[in-house]
């Protein structure tokens, strides 16, 4: 068994450099990840406001209609067909990079569950905060950007957190525009080899380090605003 074992490790991975498919297709995916979590995280705070503000104050109207429609777009249709409208039709005629293409996919569909979150955490803050921003001689933006948005992170890190994980297995699908990421250069090794389990589980057990990681890291910082509220 320890010799068949080393011998498909070989093949996988060591054999005409593979292993470099592995690495290059993590690169990537961590790439997408980072970047497509930041273009969230900026397109959904924007939402969540414009949202709640017409919940609270019945202003911004256009605003918010034009955000339920790209929530409801973006929510009721699949990550992988948005990839694919965004490459094959926006950008069909035009030379762009894939990895760009990508991070605007992600971002875009993570953004429109991103505000949600942000949303209900905005508007699970008592109207009382509001009233104290107001005595302190903030004006409406200034209220929401220094006492509500902080208490409303708080409030949704669990869920953001999920997010963003749901978010770093659902970039697996980037292959389909041609991009070599983890989960395409595990099938490209696959491809090279007719051995599927070896290069598949290498990509399953990187995803789950990731993961574990980032849960790691999200439970820190729920434990540091946690102790910061005492």
């Amino acid at each position: 068994m320890s010799e068949k074992f080393r011998e498909d490790f070989y093949q996988n991975f060591i054999e005409d450099d593979r292993w470099k498919y592995i690495v290059d297709g993590l690169g990537n995916t961590i790439k997408i990840t980072f970047f497509a979590v930041l273009l969230g995280i900026a397109l959904g705070c924007l939402v969540a406001i414009i949202r709640s503000t017409y919940d609270k104050t019945h202003k911004l109207g256009v605003l918010n209609l034009l955000c339920r429609v790209y929530l409801t777009v973006i929510r009721g249709t699949p990550v992988l067909i948005q990839l694919m409208i965004i490459y094959f039709v926006v950008f069909g005629s035009a030379r762009i990079d894939k990895v760009l293409v990508s991070v605007l996919a992600f971002g875009i569909n993570s953004g429109a569950y991103v505000a949600e979150i942000f949303r209900s955490g905005i508007m699970s803050i008592d109207n009382g905060q509001f009233e104290a921003g107001r005595s302190l001689g903030f004006n409406y933006t200034q209220t929401m950007c220094y006492i509500i948005m902080p208490q409303a992170f708080k409030n949704v890190l669990p869920a953001l957190g999920n997010e963003f994980i749901v978010l770093l297995k659902e970039t697996s699908v980037a292959g389909y525009i041609a991009i070599q990421d983890l989960t395409k250069g595990a099938d490209i090794i696959r491809s090279r080899t007719y051995n599927a389990f070896m290069p598949l589980m290498a990509a399953a057990v990187i995803y789950l380090v990731m993961v574990m990681i980032f849960s790691y890291f999200v439970e820190r910082l729920e434990r540091r605003l946690r102790s910061s509220d005492h």
